[in-house]
């Protein structure tokens, strides 16, 4: 056995020689997880590694867990995926070899480890007998599974003419049975309703038709924000020899891997999904056609027939015919199980979850794994394996927002509308206890969308289809806001807006620290990946709250590139002298605007190739870019590089992105570039598309450019509510109102200038995040070279006050160790800016 007490230093999976930090990167997570404990690894492109698990306090064992953050993974750079992929996959490989051999020491008593043989193995030992764990959980008004039947509903047996008021069978699918509990003085022999529910509205449909494979175990669940971030990874991993030795399955949304044209052209998300689990419940309706019968003048009367569900998943036989193929090809990201799909022509979505059990590899998006209920509804088993999360760098941040519930007063009055119309045409079939519980409103919405589709035209088929979308979305989201109900006082807040045109009510998710543990408690190790989750003591506070500082290794990766290839400049003043000042009451006075203006103009005559220039948000870049076109800076601009703008729209973006490259990189005959000019300039977003997850290698973006300091806005009453419940964490004696109207938003200045430490650094923490994801989109890989201008005085601005730190101290240590601040003219600038480009020519 090898002697655990040395760290590993040999990945032989890695396709390339690596770098020594990539080494010791891969050597501290193979540890980590070997070993459990808790660490950090920060790289220089803002991945961070955070492990946890097997930690004892005051002498007991906290978590039987390993808990990790990794930082924002990319091909290029100091290539974070290859390490993660090459040594966690090392990881996996080596303890399913000591595996095998622990089971020969139980056949055969003299070979054995001894005393040192590790707990985690007794944990991974896989018995024949291993029971399968429930797929799928009870959830709020959703019925009950019938596994006797394996049907998520029951039959509807009526015999005769419908109670009086209905007026044909068709209404007697929505009849609900009597509901009676204990509470009411019903006892039937302990059961709590007369039948169990009839629908499921988030049913695989096919579940039944799926053969049992043995689950893989240990196993690794890779998760990210997109699908394009997925799809890298996948791409990795096909750089190594585990694609040939270990099974991959990617998973994803119903909107990217919908084969269905009739589905695909409702367009957006909600629509999509909702339409789908339609038709998987017209699918389940069609197997009681026959056992619903009315006699009627000596015929018998059938039930009308329902449709058999989405065309793309009902034959068996393809289904079968496209796992078989997935294990023939390998390895296949979002878009390969789209065309294999659509070739095979049976539904990808669901074809690639019956591959799950079987996977050594899980890739799958964020809110497929880190929502509880899309946990149970893929059946995902987390015991005992491997979680990576990547992208984490506002993982707290996110992991609350995806528990969020709003609904609108249009919903609710639409809500109200069809509870009225169900009440009037049920009322005196329905049993006291039914009209108690929560089960009527997935009922009524069933009925709903019947009262629909009998509400507009025959031949306008899209607009039916929007109609039952709508009435669905609100049932929805009512549901999902009593769900959220549920949780703990001091887990949320109700926001409640009376804005005209926008009323609406809310329920905002504050602590994510016991959803968080939910995972972490199932799992073995969790690899979070994201941008720098400095400072530790915030994310241990929001998700570790059980865990001291002193608990936490952390490790820390200097960048590959050499320093004479970066030059980060902190920008106080423009050419004129004026100083920079982007806060919210300076940004927009037209001096401010004209003089970052004639910054721009200077520096677009000595920047090579391409520029990026980020703004706090879309309506402060249409309000400079509207000023340099009338004040005639913007035609001086354009004489030097091509301007490009990111769009509001997503879809476009990738529009923009590929005129903005081929401006740079023209192609022979095909280049749009006026004769003159040279590269060119493109105004990005913080927090939109292009800073997220858009890479500026090479001359994509020898200069990135930070406008101010992107505060989020104090208007924000979530926010609001957010920095006062962080504010108070750890503090008993501090209390905060349960509900908040928006009409006290103006409060916002105050309540943060009353914050003494907590919440003031969130929100500072909340700015440089963003700041550090939009200016890690340059320096990609070790010969690569790039500027990056941070344009405010307040980035220069030295605090005499030692209890806040400053913005640039959050910056990351390859930016900070190099940051020059130019508090002088803008001379220096142009000249530190001269000589650096032309070093690196």
């Amino acid at each position: 056995m090898e002697d655990s007490s040395k760290p590993r230093r040999d990945f032989p999976a890695f396709p390339f020689e690596p770098y020594s930090i990539q080494i010791d990167f891969m050597s501290f997570l193979y540890k980590s997880l070997d070993r459990g404990g808790v660490a950090m690894l920060e790289s220089p492109t803002g991945t961070l590694l955070f492990v946890l698990g097997c930690l004892r306090l005051h002498g007991n064992l906290l978590h039987s867990t390993s808990f990790y953050l990794v930082s924002n993974i990319t091909a290029a750079g100091t290539g974070k995926t290859l390490s993660i992929i090459c040594s966690a996959l090392q990881w996996l490989v080596d303890r399913r070899k000591q595996q095998q051999q622990w089971k020969k020491t139980t056949e055969n008593p003299d070979i054995g480890y001894g005393d040192e043989e590790p707990d985690w193995m007794r944990d991974f030992v896989v018995t024949d007998g291993q029971q399968k764990e429930e797929k799928r959980g009870k959830r709020l008004g959703f019925g009950d599974w019938d596994a006797e039947n394996k049907t998520p509903f029951s039959t509807i047996k009526s015999e005769g003419k419908g109670p009086e008021g209905l007026t044909g069978d068709d209404d007697m699918e929505f009849l609900l049975d009597d509901y009676e509990s204990e509470e009411d003085g019903w006892d039937n022999g302990g059961r709590g309703s007369k039948r169990k529910g009839r629908r499921c509205l988030d049913s695989s449909s096919s579940d039944e038709d799926v053969e049992e494979d043995q689950e893989s175990s240990p196993k690794v669940y890779f998760t990210s924000r997109t699908h394009s971030q997925l799809s890298q990874f996948v791409k990795e991993f096909k750089r190594t020899v585990f694609a040939s030795e270990l099974n991959l399955i990617c998973l994803g949304s119903r909107k990217n891997l919908c084969i269905n044209p009739e589905v695909l052209k409702l367009g957006s998300v909600n629509r999509i999904n909702e339409r789908c689990l339609e038709l998987q419940r017209n699918r389940s309706n069609s197997k009681i056609k026959c056992d619903t019968q009315v006699q009627d003048n000596n015929r018998r009367l059938h039930r009308p027939k329902h449709s058999c569900g989405c065309p793309m998943l009902r034959k068996h036989n393809l289904r079968k015919s496209f796992k078989d193929k997935i294990r023939e090809l390998g390895a296949l990201d979002i878009e390969d199980l789209h065309q294999l799909g659509s070739k095979n022509g049976t539904c990808p979505y669901y074809g690639s979850r019956d591959l799950i059990r079987t996977a050594d590899l899980v890739v799958l998006p964020y809110q497929s794994l880190l929502q509880k209920s899309s946990r149970e509804s893929l059946g995902l088993n987390l015991k005992n394996n491997i979680v990576i999360i990547d992208e984490a760098h506002n993982l707290a941040d996110s992991l609350t927002n995806m528990y969020n519930a709003r609904i609108t007063s249009a919903q609710l009055q639409q809500v109200l509308s069809c509870l009225q119309l169900y009440l009037e045409k049920f009322r005196k079939c329905l049993g006291a206890g039914s009209r108690r519980y929560i089960q009527t409103l997935i009922e009524v919405s069933g009925y709903g969308l019947k009262v629909g589709s009998q509400n507009v035209l025959e031949d306008a088929d899209n607009q039916r289809i929007n109609v039952e979308g709508s009435i669905v979305s609100s049932f929805q989201a009512l549901a999902d806001l009593l769900l959220r109900l549920t949780n703990k006082d001091n887990e949320g807040r109700i926001i409640l807006s009376r804005q005209i045109g926008d009323a609406y009510l809310k329920y905002v998710m504050l602590s994510g620290d016991r959803i968080f543990t939910e995972i972490m408690d199932q799992t073995h190790a969790i690899v979070l990946a994201g941008g720098t989750l400095q400072p530790i003591e915030e994310s241990r506070v929001r998700l570790l709250p059980a865990l001291s500082i002193d608990q936490v290794q952390f490790f820390t990766c200097k960048h590959i590139v050499p320093p004479e290839s970066i030059l980060p400049i902190a920008v106080s003043c423009g050419p004129s002298g004026l100083t920079f000042d982007f806060s919210y009451n300076s940004r927009s006075s037209p001096s401010m605007i004209e003089e970052l203006g004639r910054f721009i103009s200077n520096l677009v005559a000595i920047v090579p190739e391409g520029m990026v220039v980020f703004f706090s948000s879309f309506e402060y870049e249409g309000h400079v870019y509207s000023s340099w076109k009338a004040s005639g800076i913007l035609p001086k601009i354009l004489k030097k590089k091509r301007l490009f703008r990111e769009p509001r729209n997503n879809v476009d973006v990738e529009v923009v992105l590929r005129e903005y490259k081929e401006s740079i990189y023209p192609s022979s005959g095909n280049s749009k570039a006026d004769p003159g000019t040279s590269g060119a300039i493109l105004l990005a977003i913080v927090g939109g598309k292009i800073s997220e997850g858009i890479n500026f290698s090479d001359g994509m973006g020898r200069c990135v450019i930070m406008v101010g300091l992107p505060y989020p806005s104090l208007f924000d009453v979530e926010l609001i509510e957010r920095i006062k419940h962080i504010e108070c964490l750890g503090d008993t004696s501090q209390k905060t109102s349960r509900a908040s109207n928006s009409e006290s938003v103006q409060s916002g200045f105050d309540i943060l200038r009353s914050c003494k430490q907590r919440g003031k650094e969130y929100y500072d923490n909340l700015c440089m995040k963003a700041v550090n994801q939009s200016i890690g989109r340059a320096i990609r890989h070790i010969h690569d070279y790039a500027a990056v201008l941070l344009v405010d005085s307040r980035y220069t601005y030295n605090s005499s006050n030692q209890n806040f730190s400053r913005p640039v101290d959050k910056l990351p240590l390859w930016i900070r160790d190099r940051l020059v601040f130019a508090t002088g003219s803008y001379g220096e600038v142009h000249r530190l800016l001269f000589q650096f480009y032309q070093h690196n020519k």
